[in-house]
């Protein structure tokens, strides 16, 4: 009885929030914030172009589904690396480790940095001399279980910073997902809401303005007086995902993968992607997203991976290389161990 009302409950909240998602794209496009929260981590299922949240297992699924951590019966941790548009450098740590019959938990840490930027000023256009480095940073702690042998479940707390030049905002995110796998020919299904939170905001010393007050006398000094930042939504979309096995043989896999995506900051996106998998040693994977938006950036996408025994340790490196519209391709690279 308490794991259905558990069931019920989350996937309740799952349509509920869908409604709002799937109203939001016509009125609030673009003005979604917090923008790290979308980089993409783990080069396995970007390899696909992230259409396979229902096959995401393992560290990976922190970003993906964090339902497919259910599964997990070792104790994993994943490094990932991507240099990203603009000389913007995103890396992010994992690691995951089941308890017991209690389920699974997970702590990630996703960093992003932009390099040394010049400050600018009314007074000074071109520059004071000064320079400052953007930073923000995300903090996740995980917790999946396998609610029954067919379906599984998995949430993510998330904590959010941004530094930017004397200003600052900071604020909290949650993910929830699904997997339901009905034991029918590898096929699997997946859902997941993403980035679902309150507002953030800017605050600090950024803000600060030196004006004149009115009807004093001459030399009297300049009132500080802070401006108020407008809050920004997160970048919040539901998906849901299939998947499904065309081989799966003791010699190779071979795994199709789809999945639509409603956003709340843009046009809505479709995925799809593959992988094939020999001996569970090498992989060859490949995608494609699409969406009505004109300046859709994304596309194809192609990666592969190994997967090699060292000792007691399994050892993985993937690598995915995806399409960016305007701009350099982008590289992920993550590299894996499982103990």
């Amino acid at each position: 009885m308490k794991m259905n009302f558990l069931k019920v409950l989350a996937l309740g909240l799952i349509l509920l929030r869908a409604s709002d998602l799937s109203a939001a794209n016509d009125n609030q496009f673009g003005t979604a914030g917090a923008q790290e929260l979308k980089i993409p981590v783990g080069a396995r299922n970007i390899a696909m172009a992230g259409a396979g949240i229902a096959g995401v297992h393992g560290v990976d699924a922190i970003f993906w589904n964090p339902a497919g951590l259910g599964s997990l019966e070792a104790t994993q941790a994943s490094i990932t690396h991507l240099d990203y548009l603009l000389d913007v450098s995103v890396n992010q740590a994992a690691v995951a480790t089941k308890l017991g019959s209690m389920g699974v938990m997970a702590l990630s840490i996703k960093a992003l940095t932009m390099g040394d930027i010049p400050v600018t000023t009314e007074q000074s256009p071109e520059g004071t001399g000064e320079l400052f480095a953007p930073a923000m940073t995300v903090v996740g702690l995980t917790f999946a279980r396998q609610l029954t042998d067919r379906v599984s479940f998995g949430a993510t707390g998330m904590f959010i910073s941004e530094d930017i030049h004397r200003v600052q905002a900071s604020g909290m995110a949650f993910d929830f997902g699904f997997v339901y796998d009905p034991q029918w020919h590898g096929l699997r299904f997946g859902a997941t809401m993403k980035n679902y939170g309150p507002d953030m905001a800017f605050t600090g010393s950024g803000f600060d303005k030196d004006v004149p007050l009115p009807g004093v006398d001459p030399g009297i000094p300049d009132k500080t007086v802070r401006t108020e930042s407008s809050p920004f939504e997160l970048p919040s979309f539901l998906q849901f995902g299939i998947g499904y096995d065309l081989i799966n043989d003791n010699q190779s896999r071979a795994a199709v993968y789809g999945s639509y995506q409603s956003n709340n900051y843009s046009n809505d996106e479709v995925r799809m992607g593959a992988e094939y998998g020999w001996k569970e040693s090498i992989y060859l994977r490949g995608g494609y997203s699409g969406s009505s938006l004109d300046q859709y950036i994304s596309g194809l996408t192609f990666g592969g991976g190994v997967r090699l025994k060292w000792g007691n340790t399994n050892l993985t490196f993937d690598y995915a290389w995806a399409r960016a519209k305007y701009f350099d391709a982008n590289q992920w690279f993550s590299l894996g161990f499982e103990f």
